[in-house]
């Protein structure tokens, strides 16, 4: 299918696309799409997106219970099948993993 569009709206679209492929906007959108990842995650897991109370210590203390549940999942998931990005680690650390494994 075609879209035509205005032409300042078209060059808009351009301009942005091209801004998109630049290193400097791929390194300022990982930590935004990282982010990201974690509300929808938390959104999807833990039903934020409507508090099932009234009342701001009730809503709070579901919050803090929905981060809880988040994290521990997480862990589980750390846990069980490891870090999902390679990372350095120092040797400290290595050593540190060797001696608790």
């Amino acid at each position: 299918m075609l879209t035509l569009r205005p032409k300042e709206l078209h060059e808009n679209l351009a301009r942005a696309c091209a801004e998109q492929k630049t290193d400097t906007w791929k390194n300022k959108y990982a930590l935004r799409a990282g982010v990201e990842g974690t509300i929808n995650q938390a959104l999807d897991i833990t039903g934020l997106r409507r508090a099932r109370y009234r009342g701001l210590p009730k809503v709070r203390l579901q919050h803090a219970f929905s981060a809880t549940a988040l994290n521990i999942i997480r862990l589980d998931a750390h846990w069980t099948t490891g870090p999902l990005d390679r990372t350095r680690h120092s040797r400290l650390e290595r050593l540190s993993y060797r001696l608790t494994a």
